[in-house]
């Protein structure tokens, strides 16, 4: 059976990847002219089921009052004349309760807790090498209510089984020594030991050419138009002028999936999450991250390559907008110079880079059927596209090969909207 997959991001490129495995005949359809050249780019670079929080939390609409007037706010709004900007937004506001939270909360750990062994098993099966380390990750904590904010996340890991370790400002220093120097500025943390970082462009890559390897057909700089439907069913996708039919389809087009999809009559509300991430080369690799620091007060990640430091996070909401906005690189660069001041070369070969993350308002992605039997859609990842990709992928390749789930797809699918 063929199936084409439309998009080549990290979500694309792992879903083909298991279709291949499931014995499936896979093209996939890229408009860009390489592999993760969107979001999965220069994405922050951690694969952390320990943190996949939902964006909309209690408490979340204050703060953000608050961010707006702030020079290094983790959030920030351009108010734009596209009405979908506004309904997500409320629509988010509407999850920023306790019980939408565990939910949403449950969800995402399940789904990234399901990857991350999905990935492992990937590793064992094939040579892959991304710069992958599996030294956890660190939620860094400067004030104590911070910490003790921390509480409702560590009852769902509980819950979950997952592992974690609260930390004391010795603690922190213990697991990332680098940070023992600046340690009048740390309160606390919150390991978790399960987590993993790597490099997503460098897997994407990697992940595609072994894709290639068991038959997948990758086009890139190609003209997505629309689907043809008839009969209650996907009878093809017009690329470039041009009808193509396959037995089934899937959707991976991130942030452009909406557009995609809504002649279709289904209503995917998901929206662009614009985020920023520079790269410094490592001077002293042992004043540089050991792995992964989170940082709760900023949202900006501080991810150790080989050789490489990446500082990523911040969201803005401002539509589809590529423009790199001077302020945001001042936030990583001084977050950089805070944490890790001997670490990395900020006045060398610095890249600085912008993606948009296809974020949902309840913060969980789309994955699995729609009324369509032929169309699958597997989109909305937000900021944890690379944490969630194999799992998420491995879950659509068991959906379209009529395999029954190894995890609970309950409250994954389009049908929730």
């Amino acid at each position: 059976m063929h199936v084409i997959v439309l998009g080549a991001g990290v979500i694309g490129t792992t879903t083909a990847y298991y279709l291949a495995c499931e014995g499936f005949k896979v093209t996939v359809i890229e408009r860009l002219s390489q592999v993760a050249h969107e979001a999965s780019y220069a994405n922050a670079g951690q694969i952390s089921p320990g943190y996949s929080t939902p964006w909309a939390a209690p408490g979340v609409p204050l703060k953000a009052l608050k961010w707006l007037m702030e020079e290094h706010a983790p959030l920030a709004i351009k108010p734009t004349l596209d009405m979908s900007q506004y309904r997500f937004m409320w629509q988010m506001l509407m999850h920023c309760n306790a019980k939408d939270y565990a939910i949403n909360k449950e969800r995402l750990v399940r789904i990234s807790e399901y990857s991350r062994d999905v990935m492992d098993k990937l590793r064992q099966e094939i040579d892959i090498h991304f710069d992958e380390r599996q030294l956890g990750t660190l939620q860094l904590f400067r004030t104590q209510k911070q910490v003790d904010a921390a509480a409702k996340d560590i009852e769902v890991l509980r819950e979950m089984g997952v592992a974690y370790e609260l930390l004391d400002t010795q603690g922190v220093a213990r697991v990332e020594p680098a940070l023992a120097k600046v340690s009048h500025k740390i309160a606390g943390g919150l390991r978790l030991p399960g987590d993993q970082t790597g490099d997503c462009l460098k897997f994407t890559t990697k992940l595609a050419e072994k894709a290639k390897e068991l038959g997948v057909e990758f086009r890139f700089e190609q003209k997505l138009e629309r689907f043809e439907l008839e009969r209650g069913a996907i009878k093809g996708v017009i690329i470039n002028g041009k009808k193509e039919t396959a037995d089934h389809y899937v959707v991976c087009l991130g942030s452009f999936t909406p557009q995609f999809i809504k002649p279709l009559g289904l209503n995917a509300p998901i929206y662009p999450m614009k985020g920023y991430s520079i790269t410094v080369p490592i001077t002293n690799p042992e004043m540089a991250p050991v792995s992964t620091v989170l940082d709760e007060t900023y949202k900006v990640a501080v991810t150790r390559f080989d050789d490489r430091i990446r500082i990523g996070g911040m969201a803005e909401l401002r539509g589809f907008d590529y423009s790199l906005n001077p302020k945001r690189e001042a936030t990583l660069r001084m977050i950089c110079q805070d944490l890790y001041p001997e670490g990395g070369d900020l006045s060398g070969d610095v890249s600085f880079w912008t993606g948009l993350r296809p974020k949902t308002p309840d913060c969980t992605p789309i994955i699995g059927k729609t009324k369509y039997p032929n169309l699958f859609i597997n989109a909305g990842h937000g900021t944890l596209g690379w944490t969630m990709a194999c799992g998420s992928a491995q879950l659509s390749a068991h959906l379209l090969a009529n395999k029954t789930p190894e995890i609970s797809i309950q409250g994954l699918d389009i049908s929730r909207y």
